[in-house]
């Protein structure tokens, strides 16, 4: 039960290629605005998951089990620390905030790119407590799905929200 059955450094490739497919792919993955997960999103997440408990092997042990965790962990803060270091890998691994409201109007490319329906965003919209998109200066979906907005206030100003 204590003893490691897989050679370590197969326990820790393992870990290390499904830890960089998932980036990749949630890289590639659009955002969901309010940051939730719809019920095709989590039916996704699970069934991810369940894929990779299989390619990660079926361990008896729990060294094993511990030496996946730990390679995850790692790579997890190895991950954090070089975008926190270098911007340059924030921006490859990360999204940038994508505008998809300009003064009043939405901007359906970039509703598209994000497979953001025009119905998704007036929720999110309300969210944030604006009735109308003609109130809204500037909306973006930000990197964690986040939608914030900028409304236009009663003196001209602006006043700022986040789903």
């Amino acid at each position: 039960m204590f003893e490691l059955e897989t050679p370590l450094l197969e326990l820790i490739a393992r870990g290390a290629i499904l830890f960089v497919l998932f980036m990749t792919l949630f890289r590639l993955l659009p955002r969901r605005t309010g940051g939730e997960l719809a019920p095709m999103d989590l039916v996704f997440l699970l069934l991810i998951t369940e894929a990779a408990s299989h390619s990660l092997g079926d361990y008896s042990s729990v060294v094993d089990g511990a030496v996946q965790i730990m390679t995850m962990l790692a790579l997890n803060y190895l991950a954090n620390w070089l975008s926190f270091r270098f911007p340059r890998f924030e921006r490859l691994i990360g999204h940038e905030a994508l505008q998809v409201i300009k003064d009043g109007q939405m901007i359906p490319r970039n509703l598209k790119k994000e497979m953001l329906t025009a119905d998704e965003l007036m929720g999110s919209l309300r969210l944030n407590g604006v009735e109308t998109i003609a109130q809204v200066r500037s909306a973006h979906v930000e990197g964690d799905g986040r939608l914030s907005v900028v409304t236009y206030g009663s003196g001209g100003g602006a006043t700022e929200g986040a789903a």
